[in-house]
Formats: C-alpha cells, structure tokens, sequence
C-alpha cells in the first residue's frame, strides 16, 4: 500500500469510534497509478450507517491531496469481512482490546 494515500486517509475520521479509518483497518487497498489514486476500503459491518459518509470523505481528502491527480476512485468492498485483527495495536487498545 501507498503510504502516502494511508497518511491522508489518516484524516478521514470513523465517526462511530472517533478513529481514523487506517487505524481501524478499514483500508484494504491504497495506490497511486499513473494519472489517479485508487482506494479499496471496509467498513466493520455491511450495516454500517456511516458507509457513505466514509466514501465520501475519503474522496474529498483524497482529491485535496492529490489534486494533481486526473482521478479518484474509492471502492466499498465486503470481501474479505473485516474482523478487530485488521485493527492497529494502539486501536485495539483504545476499546480494551490489547490481549485479544
């Protein structure tokens, strides 16, 4: 993955827990390819009511800081699920998670 593309997606904020998506392990695939930026990105549930709202932040900040970019493509996908494994360390910590 891009590290570049994670560190602006640093900035997109799950409103849900107050954790950046990165964090939380929703970013499956981050790259920047020839004229765009391309995103693949879960959310923790297919129920999740914040999913466009994610998408969509994730393309403002996307285009903002790519804006020499011809494109930005954000990808929802389900598979595979997402599970509290995909979490950072520091993430799981912050729900009391450090031993699981």
């Amino acid at each position: 993955m891009d590290e570049r593309v994670l560190d602006a997606l640093r900035e997109v904020i799950d409103p849900e827990t107050g954790l950046d998506i990165v964090s939380m392990g929703l970013v499956y695939g981050a790259e920047v390819d020839g004229d765009g930026v391309r995103v693949r990105l879960t959310m923790t549930s297919a129920a999740c009511p914040m999913g466009d709202e994610i998408v969509e932040e994730a393309e403002a900040v996307l285009a903002r800081v790519f804006h020499d970019r011809a494109r930005v493509d954000v990808e929802l996908v389900w598979d595979p699920p997402w599970t509290p494994e995909r979490m950072t360390d520091e993430a799981r910590a912050f729900f009391g998670w450090e031993g699981e």
